[in-house]
């Protein structure tokens, strides 16, 4: 079973946009580390904030209410429209998630710093309005109306930067891990200075990704003041193969034969992509493109990675450039006219 997002954040599936704000403000601040001390917060918050970062984008929603966490992370929901899967991975920052929601990297230095009600902060419960003791301030220390209420402002998001990701047909058939390093501007906590730090994102390449599948980092661009980050985006590529290439779960296998053997037949050894061989006796003729099947041997299927594509042996006939006199009247007197 996969991971209820509704339940993490205590709403219920068809909540209002309003209503998932403010579960992830109430829990967020409930659970962040650094007023929390209970051995799970850190796992509880990064839990709290992927469950905000799906059940916020209507589209990672629309895929998790009907594929559910699996169908949302390997691929197995519906298409990106350009002949891919569309795969959510989430960022692995939920302090990332904090500072963009908040507008922040830490507002618990303005409202939990200080002696509130005649308790010290850190005997102090965080329920669903934390600021109620307090005169209500946005995040830049201006005065604003408590009822605006707290949360994020309207912003643009940077258009999503892609890369492409190469992987052998190798690492597609056994399934592997990539660890990408980027680099990226992050706001200090003055929010007016830039630092420039580095990042690694792990990638869980599944059994049997199809080319064009997208794995997707949610904000991890550059951050700059009033805007949203970018989403990275990484799109598997093949690299060229020495023997093989594919065409969606199969993988197709080219042999060249020479022109006595398309006339008169052969057998022919062929691999397959986990390292065996097969052996094709072939005793019609074999014209050039022609093509034999070994059933279950090419790439797993990425919805049922259990089951396998095929093996498409393609031939091609190698013409001689010429033919002795001799040659040519046997055939003459063999081979018919049309």
């Amino acid at each position: 079973m996969g991971k209820d997002y509704y339940k993490i954040l205590g709403i219920q599936k068809g909540a209002a946009e309003e209503d998932i704000k403010k579960a992830y403000r109430k829990q967020a601040l409930k659970w962040h580390p650094d007023k929390n001390k209970a051995s799970n917060a850190e796992e509880k918050f990064k839990e709290i904030a992927e469950a905000y970062e799906v059940l916020s984008d209507p589209k990672k929603r629309e895929i998790y209410d009907q594929y559910g966490e699996e169908g949302l992370k390997g691929g197995g929901g519906p298409t990106d429209g350009q002949g891919g899967s569309y795969t959510y991975t989430f960022h692995g920052d939920p302090h990332a998630t904090f500072a963009t929601f908040f507008g922040g990297s830490n507002p618990f230095e303005m409202f939990f710093g200080r002696k509130a009600g005649g308790r010290e902060d850190d005997d102090m419960e965080v329920d669903s309005d934390p600021f109620g003791s307090f005169t209500s301030f946005n995040l830049n220390s201006f005065p604003r109306d408590r009822h605006m209420g707290l949360g994020p402002q309207r912003r643009k998001q940077d258009p999503a930067i892609h890369h492409e990701l190469r992987v052998s047909l190798e690492e597609i058939f056994h399934g592997c891990t990539k660890r990408m390093k980027i680099s990226r501007k992050r706001l200090n906590p003055d929010g007016r200075t830039m630092r420039t730090e580095d990042k690694i994102l792990t990638i869980e390449i599944k059994r049997g990704w199809k080319e064009g599948t997208k794995i997707t980092f949610p904000r991890e661009g550059d951050e700059a003041p009033g805007t949203i980050p970018a989403d990275i985006v990484f799109v598997i590529k093949d690299k060229p193969h020495a023997h093989f290439r594919r065409e969606g779960s199969d993988i197709v296998y080219p042999v060249r034969v020479s022109l006595r053997q398309s006339l008169c037949g052969c057998s022919v050894t062929v691999s397959t992509i986990d390292g065996k061989t097969c052996n094709l006796k072939v005793t019609e003729v074999i014209k050039p493109g022609m093509r034999k099947t070994v059933t279950g041997q090419g790439l797993p299927f990425p919805k049922n990675p259990e089951q396998r594509g095929d093996l498409v042996v393609e031939f091609d006939v190698n013409f001689p450039d010429s033919l002795p006199s001799n040659a040519k009247d046997v055939l003459k007197r063999h081979l018919p006219a049309s």
